[in-house]
């Protein structure tokens, strides 16, 4: 099996980093991408700034791969945007890859060739086998393993507070976005210029989405925006301000801050959605599962997280937390119902070790449900577990991760109420930024 190439699932920055640390080590990398050109997910938000610098964004092992390509690293102390990222980092780098990386290749499943999930024999004898959908048909590619970089992207939370689609949420789709608008395209201006917006979620796009709308409130006029919080108060959700390691981090949580107390954003609490109607001039109506029904509104942005696509993967076995849906060693180092710091303690390839030997979850992926995943972090994995499939445990197992801090650790990111008796989290108390909770309107 030496002789199979390591199958790496998705160009993103994960997988790319992957395939350059697999060819800095002598192994032969495949990288499988569903859509036509690197970063296809990043691409989708082009517009969106990222709060990490370039110097935080680019691999040590990519740019080694990079450097006799003539390719020059951007300002390290810029602040890209996700087209920047795509066009002058994750592009460049899969073009050096060559063919070892392939568009339009769709996988729809991985196994150990010849055996379902079910038989014991031969797994660690038999090569993995990664079945592949392109525009020629279908395929069958031998692998000796896989890392399964594919993100999350494309598989959006709903609306729903529990965690399912709300009953209408599917067919009112037509004025339901899961993604971040892009406010600079006119197009998307008339969308929401002057009309009224429920946006629900808490992380960071919905912070960047609030920032947006209120920039557009003042330019439009009867633009407002419905916030919709699960929790039952703000709390720390601003993040921590100048005490965020991050500066851009910490100052997007100030600027939304800043938009909610303009006056243009109402926030309400508690609202946990259960149903979507449409009334009578087709505007949408919000129901919660308290009973509290909104006034009507003319688009929903949801920006609630996602959730990771584990369908092909159906026949290896994974052992995976089974709130999170991370790799269960890695849980509780990101879960946050226990906590909500940009602190992550450094884990690699013993963590993310599945049952199925040589298959990896790394990236956004494997984080699972939980939020907040940077790409230094993905980086890091990602050199352990290729040091792991060249078979050098000493590299694999000394993980080293300095992650900037927010500033704020509630104890409780996802708790509905942050109590001073909550607040210690792995960082200690922070003050929470402090603005004015309107009523529903």
């Amino acid at each position: 099996m030496t002789e199979l190439p390591v199958v790496v699932i998705g160009a993103g920055p994960a997988g790319l980093a992957a395939a350059a640390h697999l060819v800095d080590r002598g192994l032969t990398p495949l990288v499988l991408e569903a859509g036509l050109a690197a970063g296809a997910a990043v691409r989708e938000w082009h517009h969106v700034r990222l709060f990490s610098r370039w110097g935080e964004l680019v691999d040590a092992a990519a740019e080694k791969l990079l450097a006799p390509t003539g390719w020059q690293a951007p300002d390290s102390d810029a602040y890209p945007t996700g087209a920047e990222w795509a066009e002058h980092y994750l592009q460049p780098l899969a073009d050096t890859l060559g063919d070892r990386v392939r568009y339009g290749a769709r996988v729809v499943g991985v196994a150990r060739r010849g055996w379902d999930r079910v038989v014991d024999a031969a797994r660690g004898t038999e090569p993995l086998t990664v079945r592949v959908d392109t525009a020629g048909g279908e395929e069958r590619i031998d692998a000796r393993a896989v890392i399964d970089a594919s993100g999350t992207w494309t598989s959006p939370n709903p609306l729903g507070g529990d965690g399912l689609p709300a009953l209408g949420e599917r067919a009112a789709v037509d004025r339901i976005r899961y993604r971040v608008p892009n406010l600079t395209d006119p197009a998307e201006q008339a969308r929401y210029g002057g009309r009224r917006i429920a946006v629900a979620g808490s992380g960071h796009s919905a912070l960047t989405a609030l920032v947006a709308f209120a920039e557009l409130a003042q330019a439009v006029p009867g633009t407002h925006v419905e916030w919709l919080l699960r929790r039952g108060e703000i709390g720390t959700t601003f993040g921590g301000g100048d005490a965020d390691q991050l500066p851009a981090r910490g100052a997007l949580g100030k600027r939304a801050a800043e938009a909610v107390a303009a006056g243009h954003i109402t926030t309400v609490t508690r609202f946990r959605t259960a149903a979507v109607e449409r009334d009578s001039a087709g505007r949408l109506v919000l129901e919660s599962f308290a009973g509290t029904r909104l006034d009507p509104v003319d688009e929903v942005v949801v920006l609630t997280g996602f959730r990771p696509d584990l369908g092909f993967l159906s026949e290896v076995r994974l052992d995976l937390d089974p709130v999170l849906q991370a790799p269960r060693a890695l849980a509780p180092l990101v879960d946050p119902n226990v906590h909500s710091c940009g602190t992550v303690y450094p884990h690699g390839a013993v963590e993310l070790a599945q049952p199925e030997p040589d298959v990896y979850l790394v990236g956004m992926k494997s984080y699972g449900r939980a939020p907040t995943f940077l790409a230094l972090t993905g980086y890091e994995q990602v050199r352990s577990v290729v040091a792991a499939i060249a078979g050098d445990r000493a590299a694999a197992e000394r993980v080293e991760l300095v992650l900037p801090e927010t500033g704020v650790c509630s104890g409780g990111g996802l708790l509905e109420e942050t109590s001073a008796e909550s607040a210690g989290g792995c960082c200690g108390p922070a003050e929470p930024v402090a603005v004015p909770i309107g009523g529903q309107a």
